[in-house]
């Protein structure tokens, strides 16, 4: 999808979840959400929610509620896309914990009864550059990470975070690597 699909699609949602009685806030991360920022410009399968926001902060989106997934199958229906055009693929990440500040910084977009809040610039880099250390060097995100221009200092941080969610030697072997490449050569104790 480009980004006016896309745009199109949560409008569609928005608008059947609010006829159905219902609202959702979700946070996004990944390349849908890097297209809806305008920070790519590459077409995307999907929109990935880590979490659902609630009242009390940040909750798994996995599985999706029932009356969102109901929704979002009906919208592909309507536009021809895959069922899973919204999904929540990396929930795994709020397990292991987003960046701090991950709240503060979302931006936040309404489309009717639908709430987005998508991950800014700065967790976008510490999310791309965990996925470019764990699928390679050919990967979109190492294409995606080169998009976002990322200082030394936010790759730094997000080294550290990675870290977090993988704290094996082979891991940060291959993110040493993959910082090198990216024009770190000091990376110091991450």
């Amino acid at each position: 999808m480009d980004a006016a699909k896309l745009e199109r699609a949560l409008t569609t949602l928005g608008e059947v979840l609010g006829a159905r009685g219902h609202t959702f806030d979700l946070a996004i991360v990944g390349g849908g959400g890097l297209l809806l920022l305008g920070l790519i410009d590459r077409p995307t399968l999907d929109l990935d929610v880590v979490a659902v926001v609630t009242d009390d902060g940040l909750a798994s989106s996995d599985p999706l509620p029932a009356a969102l997934a109901e929704a979002v199958g009906d919208v592909a229906d309507l536009h021809g896309v895959p069922d899973s055009w919204l999904n929540c693929g990396p929930a795994d990440l709020l397990r292991f914990g987003l960046p701090d500040g991950f709240n503060e910084r979302a931006v936040r977009r309404v489309y009717g009864a639908l709430t987005l809040r998508l991950a800014s610039r700065f967790d976008q880099i510490c999310f791309k550059l965990y996925a470019a250390v764990d699928a390679g060097p050919r990967s979109k995100h190492v294409a995606d990470l080169g998009r976002l221009e990322p200082t030394r200092d936010e790759l730094l941080a997000a080294a550290t975070w990675s870290r977090t969610h993988d704290p094996s030697d082979g891991f940060r072997t291959i993110l040493h690597s993959a910082l090198a490449k990216l024009g770190v050569d000091d990376h110091g104790d991450v």
